[in-house]
């Protein structure tokens, strides 16, 4: 058997998530229920964690939202449970809040292929993360999730993109990984040892997931694809989304669900502009023209419609 060589950030340093959990050593002599019981106690003490970084998180949300106002994109890179995370979070953004496949985008470490069928060994190749990440622009942003915040893949990505100006964020299970010196956000959560030893798609995942699930939602209501708290910009691209639509509109405007449903259908299905539509009392025409000119964003288009009627 050949020798086991230690990780490249090492010597042997051994990430937080890495560490015996104290509290759960005698998992396996344990019955069902209090197994249950010690992953639960352990799942407890995410949200607290996460909490504990919202304002680096708020940081992070303030640059991706520059940069997709300004035209640029949003690009996730991970590997394992971090880049499954990723690419979960970027592709619900496209029914949820009708954003263009090509303003988020999910980078995994082996590609799709590596998605349902797990090829390990690729999380230790930096250069596969900055070929990954050769498309990137000047003002794009980067987001690397890795639980021990020395992934390979993501640090050749992040390392690549910022060569090439874009701005990096490090989203971590490991509050002192050196690299999140090299970043411009750093949001390093201390979840601690896992139930199991290392298995990170516990509670660093779960972490990973609240985290990004938090930026993305706030980058889209930064961005005006909400409006109050509802999404206003899902698409209605079959029956069930055509009827949240006409819902999300009787809840904005008041009116009546035959009136919402009328205005929907000369939007083509677009709730933002039969939103802006009915609210400012104009042509679905002029109220996309307006939703054009605030780059998509709701209340602008609104105060936009309201100087010219």
């Amino acid at each position: 058997m050949p020798p086991i060589d230690p990780p490249a950030a090492s010597p042997w340093v051994v990430a937080p998530t890495e560490e015996r959990n104290p509290d759960t050593v005698g998992i396996d002599l344990a019955g069902t229920l209090d197994v249950l019981r010690m992953i639960n106690d352990e799942d407890a003490k995410v949200a607290g964690a996460v909490r504990a970084v919202l304002p680096a998180l708020a940081e992070a949300v303030d640059l991706a939202t520059e940069a997709l106002r300004a035209g640029h994109r949003v690009h996730y890179f991970g590997a394992g449970t971090s880049g499954r995370i990723a690419l979960m979070d970027a592709a619900e953004l496209i029914p949820t809040y009708g954003t263009d496949p090509s303003q988020v985008v999910a980078h995994h470490a082996g590609g799709t292929e590596a998605v349902g069928r797990p090829i390990e060994n690729l999380e230790d190749d930096e250069a596969s993360g900055a070929a990954d990440a050769a498309g990137l622009r000047p003002g794009d942003v980067a987001v690397g999730l890795t639980a021990s915040g020395r992934t390979p893949y993501v640090i050749g990505a992040l390392r690549a993109a910022r060569a090439r100006d874009a701005r990096t964020i490090l989203i971590s299970a490991n509050p002192a990984a050196s690299f999140g010196a090299e970043v411009d956000v750093h949001a390093g959560v201390a979840t601690g040892p896992e139930v199991v030893a290392g298995s990170t798609r516990m509670k660093a995942g779960t972490a990973q997931k609240m985290l990004l699930n938090a930026f993305s939602t706030a980058l889209m209501i930064r961005t005006g694809r909400t409006f109050s708290n509802l999404m206003v910009a899902v698409g209605a691209r079959n029956a069930k989304l055509r009827g949240r639509v006409v819902r999300i509109l009787v809840e904005a405007t008041g009116l009546d669900p035959r009136v919402c449903a009328e205005a929907a259908e000369r939007a083509g299905g677009d709730g933002r502009v039969a939103l802006v539509s009915l609210l400012a009392e104009i042509p679905v025409d002029a109220a996309r023209r307006a939703l054009a000119e605030s780059g998509g964003a709701v209340r602008q288009a609104l105060a936009l419609a309201g100087r010219r009627s």
